[in-house]
C-alpha cells in the first residue's frame, strides 16, 4: 500500500471514530466529570465540523493523487459522495438541535445517540468487508431506536419504535444470511471482489440467487415499503431533528444497498421483480394517500415512502445513476422540509382553505403536446450525449414520468413563457444530471440494464399512468361518489398499517404507554387504545 493510499485509509477511518469519541462526553454525567448542555453541544458541533473536513480531505486526495484510491474502494466516488452528504446532514442536524432541544433534560442523551447513529452510517459507507458492513447496519438500527424512544411516554412513538425494532431485526437477519451465502460462494468477505464477479452476465448458483432476493428484501424493509411502512408515518412523534435525519439520510440506505450490489441484483429476475412489484405499488399508493392528508409531517412521511419506492424502482430498472441523483435530491429536500415544517404549517393551512377551480379541459391538450415536445427534445439530446459517452439509454418509463410531471406543471401554473422555460430547464437538467452522475454510481455493464419496452419497463409505465389517472380523478372529480369512497379508503391508508400492527402485537406483544387515563385501562388494553387513538389523531 502506497503512502497516499494509507493516508486515505486513515482519513476515512477517522470519520466514524471522531463521531464515536464525541459521543462519550455528550452523554457522560458523573460526579467527577460534569458537562453542561452547551459543552455537550460544542463537542458534537466540533465533531460535525471535523468529519466535514475529513470528507473534503478524502475527496481532495482522490482527485489530486491518483494512487490514493484504495484498491478495494473500486466504487469510491459513490462512497465519497454519500460521505459528503452525511457530513452535511450532520452539520444541519447538530446545528438545529441546539435551538430545538437545548432546554430538554435529555439533551445529552439525545446528542450521544445522534452521534452514534451518524458514526454507524459512516461505517457502512466506508466498509468493504461484509462483516463490518453488517455491524454498521445493525448499529444504525440500535442507535436509531434510542432516538425514536426519546419520548417514551408517547404511545404512538413507542408503538412505532416497537414495530421498527422488529422489522430491523428481520432486515438484519435477511442481510446476514445474504452475506453468508455470498461469502460461502466466493470464499472472501471483500465486497469489491464479490461485486467484480458480476460485472458480466453469468449463470448464477441457487445461493447467489437467494442472496440477491434477500438483499432486495432488506432494501424494501429499510425503505419502509408497504405494508411495513406504518412505523415511518408514526415516527413524526420523535423530535424534528430525528425525523429529518431519518427521512433525509438513514432511510436512503436501502437505495445505497441496491446501488452497491446492482451487478448481482439485476441478474436475478426474482429479486428484480420483487422490488418492481412491491416498490411500484408503494409508489402509487403512498403518493395518492399523501394527497388526502393535512398534517405537514404526515404528508412528508408518506412522501418519503413514495419517493423511496420510486428510487428502488430506478435501481430495478438499472438506472442506478438516476437512483443516486434521486437519493441526493431527496435527502436535501427532506432535511429542509422537516426542519422548516413548523413555519410551513400556517401557510399550508391557508392554502388548504382555498378551493382552486379545476383546470379547464382545453388546457390539458396543449400542455400535453408541449410537455411531449420538451421530453422528445430532451430524449434526443440524451441519446446523442449517451452515444458520445458510451452510456446506456434510459427505459421509456422514466421519460413518461417526466412528461406527465411537466404536463401537470404546465396546467397548474399560469401559462406563459416563464412556465414553458421552467419546464424546458427541468427536462434539460434531467437529461444532464443523470448522465453526469453516472461515474459516481459505479460501473454497470449495459448488458445488465433492462432494454427499452422490456416487461419491467412496461410494468412501471403502467403504474405511472395509473398514478396520474387516479390523481386526476381525486383532484378534478372529487364530487363523484366512487371517487369519494376511494378518497376515504386512501385517507385510512387502506388499513394496511392497522392490519400489520395487529399481527405484530399478536406475535410479539408490547406494553405500550397510554396517554389518557392509563389507570383505567388494563395492561393488555394499551395496544388497542393506541390503535384507536391513532385513527382519531389522523383527523387533526
Amino acid at each position: 500500500m502506497s503512502i497516499s493510499s494509507l493516508l486515505m485509509a486513515i482519513v476515512l477511518a477517522a470519520i466514524p471514530l471522531t463521531l464515536i469519541l464525541a459521543a462519550v462526553p455528550a452523554g457522560l454525567q458523573t460526579r467527577r466529570f460534569t458537562f453542561s448542555d452547551d459543552q455537550r453541544w460544542r463537542f458534537a458541533w466540533r465533531a460535525a465540523q471535523i468529519i466535514s473536513l475529513l470528507t473534503l480531505s478524502a475527496i481532495a486526495l482522490a482527485l489530486l493523487l491518483p494512487d490514493a484510491g484504495l484498491h478495494w474502494l473500486s466504487d469510491q466516488p459513490l462512497r465519497l459522495t454519500l460521505l459528503l452528504l452525511l457530513s452535511v446532514m450532520a452539520l444541519v442536524a447538530v446545528k438545529f438541535s441546539r435551538r430545538y432541544l437545548a432546554a430538554d433534560p435529555g439533551f445529552g442523551r439525545y446528542l450521544r445517540w445522534l452521534l452514534l447513529t451518524l458514526a454507524a452510517v459512516a461505517l457502512v459507507f466506508i466498509s468493504n468487508h461484509l462483516l463490518l458492513f453488517a455491524l454498521g447496519w445493525i448499529a444504525i438500527s440500535l442507535a436509531l431506536h434510542q432516538l425514536l424512544m426519546f419520548y417514551p411516554e408517547r404511545p404512538r412513538a413507542a408503538l412505532a419504535a416497537h414495530k421498527k425494532f422488529l422489522l430491523a431485526r428481520l432486515a438484519e437477519t435477511s442481510l446476514l444470511v445474504a452475506f453468508y451465502l455470498l461469502w460461502q460462494q466466493h470464499g472472501t468477505a471483500n465486497i469489491d471482489t464479490i461485486i467484480s464477479a458480476y460485472q458480466a452476465s453469468a449463470a448464477l448458483s441457487l445461493n447467489e440467487q437467494i442472496a440477491a432476493v434477500l438483499i432486495a428484501l432488506t432494501a424494501l424493509i429499510k425503505c419502509a415499503q408497504l405494508p411495513v411502512h406504518g412505523w415511518l408515518i408514526q415516527v413524526v412523534e420523535a423530535p424534528t431533528p430525528v425525523s429529518a435525519l431519518l427521512h433525509a439520510g438513514v432511510i436512503n440506505l436501502g437505495g445505497f444497498l441496491l446501488i452497491l450490489f446492482a451487478p448481482l441484483f439485476l441478474q436475478v429476475a426474482a429479486a428484480q421483480w420483487l422490488v418492481l412489484v412491491v416498490a411500484g405499488l408503494t409508489t402509487v399508493l403512498a403518493a395518492l394517500i399523501m394527497t388526502t392528508r393535512i398534517s405537514i409531517k404526515v404528508r412528508l412521511a408518506w412522501s418519503t415512502s413514495a419517493q423511496m419506492g420510486l428510487m428502488l424502482i430506478e435501481c430495478a430498472l438499472g438506472m442506478v445513476e438516476l437512483a443516486l441523483l434521486h437519493l441526493l435530491a431527496h435527502s436535501a429536500y427532506k432535511a429542509w422540509a422537516f426542519l422548516s415544517s413548523g413555519s410551513a404549517v400556517q401557510q399550508h393551512v391557508q392554502q388548504s382553505l382555498l378551493i382552486a377551480p379545476p383546470a379547464a379541459a382545453r388546457r390539458w391538450l396543449p400542455a400535453l403536446i408541449a410537455a411531449a415536445g420538451l421530453v422528445a427534445a430532451a430524449w434526443w439530446f440524451s441519446v446523442q450525449l449517451s452515444a458520445q459517452l458510451h452510456t446506456g439509454i434510459q427505459p421509456v418509463s422514466g421519460w413518461l414520468l417526466l412528461a406527465l410531471a411537466l404536463t401537470t406543471l404546465l396546467v397548474q401554473r399560469a401559462s406563459g413563457a416563464w412556465t414553458l422555460l421552467l419546464a424546458a430547464g427541468l427536462a434539460l437538467a434531467y437529461s444532464l444530471l443523470k448522465i453526469l452522475l453516472q461515474p459516481l454510481s459505479g460501473e454497470l455493464s449495459a448488458a445488465l440494464r433492462p432494454g427499452l419496452f422490456s416487461a419491467a419497463d412496461l410494468w412501471v409505465s403502467a403504474l405511472f399512468l395509473l398514478l396520474f389517472s387516479v390523481w386526476w380523478l381525486l383532484r378534478y372529480r372529487a364530487h363523484w361518489p366512487l371517487v369519494q369512497r376511494l378518497s376515504l379508503a386512501l385517507f385510512a391508508g387502506l388499513y394496511l398499517d392497522e392490519w400489520f400492527t395487529r399481527i405484530t402485537l399478536r406475535l410479539w406483544p408490547a406494553r405500550l404507554p397510554v396517554r389518557a387515563n392509563p389507570k383505567q385501562l388494563a395492561p393488555h388494553q394499551g395496544a388497542k387504545h393506541v390503535l384507536a387513538s391513532g385513527r382519531k389523531e389522523q383527523l387533526l
